[in-house]
């Protein structure tokens, strides 16, 4: 089998690459040039995209022995990644831009050429698993990427492989070591990888421009303190809101609210922040059909935490598909934007994704 395999310049991807090499296939490495300022280095884990990691992704692939090329994907990740992103913190959501990467550049754009040059699957780093078709989460529950790729349509996934997602991350940088891959001690990047500085509010604060507004408290109505964006706050943030005084009980207060349209941030008590009920659209099942009615699952908000038992309802939003989701128990930090990904309940099937959709609204 011709396969492709993405080679981000860090471990993961190498042995992922390496182990597809060993299973026989036809393998060519590429490195997506995603930074429209690709010399800019990195700085430890933090930026990716840079020439530094173009040029890991090249040693490993001469390693290897296998062919290697570099694709200029800057353009088309700046405009469905990143400016999906600011768009979305403006409009007062919180969004996953890895979500975004995977579904539109990973395995959407990349996979689309990877296609029409004759490969049969792209193979990637990710710590996910596929078994008979289906994806779960990964052997390593620390690493498990599962979340961000539950946007994946079962044709995508149908060409995809995984080759890392059962094995722990110290066995396979022990195992990137004894292969000579010179990434083995990388460090693993965090943050947002097009924000290398780790200021996501200067960074959007420098795309979208001031927006005043003011901090208010849901209960009273009050105005607490005045702010320059609605994009510098999430649901659950506690520090940073700009407010002087305490709250009249001495508690700590919470961003309960967001509204972008009138430039309003609402906090109150941590006791506001649960919810009962979620309102997704965008539903993406992965074994490519819909459940044809109310089903038990575990319902995940983040990328890593904030899970829930929950009864999920496919459903129809002015034509889109959309899922109704009630939380058995009160989930907290639940913003627009972000996805909820829903596994199975069972003991036996529990890392088995069932489906994902964006959050638009909860109560």
């Amino acid at each position: 089998m011709r396969v492709l395999a993405a080679m981000s310049g860090g471990v993961d991807s190498a042995v992922a690459a390496a182990r597809a090499v060993d299973a026989g296939h036809d393998v060519v490495g590429v490195h997506l040039a995603l930074s429209e300022t690709p010399d800019a280095l990195r700085s430890g884990s933090r930026g990716c995209c840079s020439r530094e990691d173009a040029d890991d992704a090249r040693r490993a692939a001469d390693v290897l022995g296998i062919p290697f090329y570099i694709w200029d994907f800057a353009e088309r990740f700046r405009e469905d990644v990143i400016d999906d992103f600011v768009a979305a913190y403006a409009a007062g959501e919180t969004p996953n831009p890895c979500l975004s990467c995977n579904e539109k550049i990973k395995f959407a754009a990349l996979a689309e050429k990877a296609g029409a040059l004759g490969f049969d699957a792209l193979a990637t780093g990710h710590y996910a698993r596929l078994v008979d078709g289906e994806l779960r989460r990964a052997v390593d529950d620390d690493k498990d990427q599962s979340y961000v790729l539950a946007v994946l349509t079962a044709e995508q996934l149908g060409r995809a492989i995984f080759p890392v997602g059962d094995t722990p991350k110290p066995q396979i940088r022990a195992e990137a070591a004894r292969r000579g891959l010179l990434v083995a001690d990388k460090p693993d990047s965090h943050d947002i990888c097009f924000i290398p500085t780790g200021d996501t509010r200067a960074f959007l604060g420098a795309k979208i421009g001031i927006r005043p507004g003011a901090v208010v408290d849901a209960e009273t109505g009050a105005r607490l303190a005045g702010h320059d964006g609605v994009y510098g706050f999430t649901i659950g943030q506690r520090k940073g809101l700009g407010i002087d005084a305490p709250a009249s009980d001495g508690q700590p207060r919470y961003v309960t609210a967001i509204d972008a349209a009138t430039a309003t941030v609402m906090v109150g008590p941590a006791a506001a922040l649960g919810v009962a009920r979620i309102g997704a659209r965008h539903a993406i099942w992965t074994s490519g059909t819909a459940p044809a009615g109310p089903f038990d699952c575990v319902v995940q908000v983040r990328a890593h935490g904030g899970m829930a038992p929950a009864v999920a309802t496919p459903v129809d939003h002015d034509g889109e598909p959309g899922i109704e989701i009630v939380v058995r128990e009160p989930l907290t930090g639940v913003a627009r934007g972000q996805a909820a990904v829903l596994y199975a309940p069972d003991p036996v099937r529990g890392d088995l994704v069932v489906g994902s959709g964006r959050i638009v609204d909860t109560e």
